[in-house]
This record gives structure tokens, sequence and C-alpha cells, in this order.
């Protein structure tokens, strides 16, 4: 399996799906990404039903992080690990733990508890000193130089993209591996932020509907960014489908036919690893009669 640092020398940009459970996870692997993104909204909404808003502890994501490396193990991941589940002590821990976990990184940003999914209104920010000093504890704890640290900020909302970016300054002083300045408002800022940013590892967040101008791989790679973070396109595709065939299913009694294709059953099962469990099955079956 190749490591996420040896992804991210290329010269094109890396695309991460964002993946939040373990169907989503084999599905992006069938595709044939080379790295994952376990996205902190989508486990939400898969595991709770509820929104991405600090609603989730740091037990339950770190189970679902084990739950997406069991489905995809030969994938390098990046996790969402939120605020790190509170003060310096905790972000100690989820870093450990993430680690362990066989994540390949891990995301951390700098709003106020209970945090809030980026792209939406009222996120807060803790203090730049505060959000510095969780970044050093996130990079001594880790075990290996090779688990990546992400630093986000969503001080662009609140502060403007001058006081993001001057975060973005102090989080790579502070040992960060990727810098991600969340929610860029316009071309513009993200050409200056890459322009600001030459020579780091630069993550943009492409969130279909969201604040940023919804750009492709190769336009990120124009603007300097090293990593295309998609993170909604697999849940949202997924609710609109589930949408559909509910309903069809709910007001006609049958869903053969519904306007959102279906995958084949033998197609899922394979997917899904079903020949394995049949050759594991004949395998015994001829040892016990044996």
């Amino acid at each position: 399996m190749p490591s996420l640092k040896s992804l991210l020398t290329g010269s094109d940009t890396l695309v991460l799906p964002g993946v939040f459970d373990g169907i989503s996870a084999r599905f992006a692997a069938e595709a044939g990404f080379p790295a994952l993104y376990m996205t902190g909204y989508g486990s939400v909404a898969s595991m709770l039903g509820m929104p991405d808003a600090g609603m989730a502890s740091y037990g339950e994501m770190l189970d679902a992080l084990r739950r997406i490396r069991g489905a995809a193990p030969a994938l390098p991941l990046i996790a969402d690990g939120d605020t790190g589940y509170g003060g310096l002590l905790n972000v100690d821990r989820t870093v450990r733990g993430y680690e362990a976990a066989g994540a390949a990184g891990i995301q951390l940003e700098d709003q106020e508890y209970p945090k809030k999914c980026g792209h939406t209104p009222g996120r807060r920010v803790i203090e730049t000193a505060d959000a510095v000093r969780k970044l050093r504890v996130a990079v001594a704890a880790r075990d290996s130089a090779d688990f990546l640290i992400v630093a986000r900020t969503d001080a662009r909302t609140g502060q403007g993209l001058d006081a993001a970016l001057r975060r973005g300054e102090q989080f790579l002083a502070a040992g960060a591996d990727i810098l991600f300045i969340e929610s860029p408002e316009s071309i513009d800022e993200l050409a200056r932020i890459g322009e600001t940013f030459q020579g780091a590892c630069l993550l943009a967040n492409m969130v279909e509907g969201g604040r940023t101008p919804f750009c492709s791989a190769a336009e990120l790679t124009e603007l300097g960014f090293r990593i295309g973070l998609y993170p909604a396109s697999g849940f949202l595709a997924a609710a609109g489908a589930l949408t559909t065939v509910y309903r069809q299913l709910r007001e006609t009694g049958s869903s053969n036919g519904a306007a959102t294709p279906m995958l084949p059953f033998a197609t899922m099962n394979r997917v899904m690893g079903f020949p394995g469990v049949d050759a594991f099955d004949r395998q015994w079956a001829e040892r016990g009669a044996a």
C-alpha cells in the first residue's frame, strides 16, 4: 500500500472522496481511488441520523474509523478528528487513537465547542494561540512522522480571509503537514491561498452547494492545491437515491422501474465480498469431508 506521503509527491491534485461507512468505503475502493477521507458530516449522519454539530463522541468516531478501515484496509485514509474532542489531553488521546486504528492522517480544526460542519453558518473559532497549542500537542502525540496532521481553520467565515491566512502561517510553523483553510468564497480567494502558501501542502474542500466555488481537480492543481477533498459527493448521491426509491416504493408498492438505477444484486454481492465467503465455505466443507 503506498503511503499517503508518497501519494502527495506527484504534480497532480490528489482527489479524496468522502466515505462514511463500510459500503461507501468498499465502493470508493472499487472505483479505484488511491486514498480516502472519512467525512465527519457523513459519518455522523450515517451513525446517528443527526447533524454534524458536535453530537458524536470520540469513541463513536473511533468506531466509525475502525469500520471504514476494515472495509478498505489497503487504502490510506485521512479521518476527520473535529476539534480533538476537548482540550489538550483529549487531542493527545485522539491522535494516538486514530493512528493506532490505522488512519494515515487526522484533520483537526480550530472551532469552539460544540463545533459545526464547515460551509454552515454560526461557526466560531478559538484563540489562535490555543489552536496552535493543540497542533503542537498533535504533532508530539503521533508515533510516526508518516501520520499526517491536517490543520483546518474556520476563521474565514467569521473573521475574513486575512485572519485565516495569518492562522495558516502559524499552523504550518507549529508543524502541521497539510493546511486546510475552510470556506474561501471565490476563485480569487482560492488563488490567494495558493499564492500565499506556495510550496506548502494545501487542501481545498469542494462541497456541492457549499460556500466555496466548486472546482475540478485539474482546476485545483492550477490554483496550487495538492489535495481536492470531495466529502459530500457520496452521501448526497446516496441520499438522493434513497429519497427516490423509497418514495416510489411507498407510493406505488414497488421499486421496479425506479428513476434511480439500482446496482444489480450480483454486483453488490461481489463488491461486498460474498465470493470470498463462498470460497471459504467450500474450503472448509472439503476439509470436513476429508
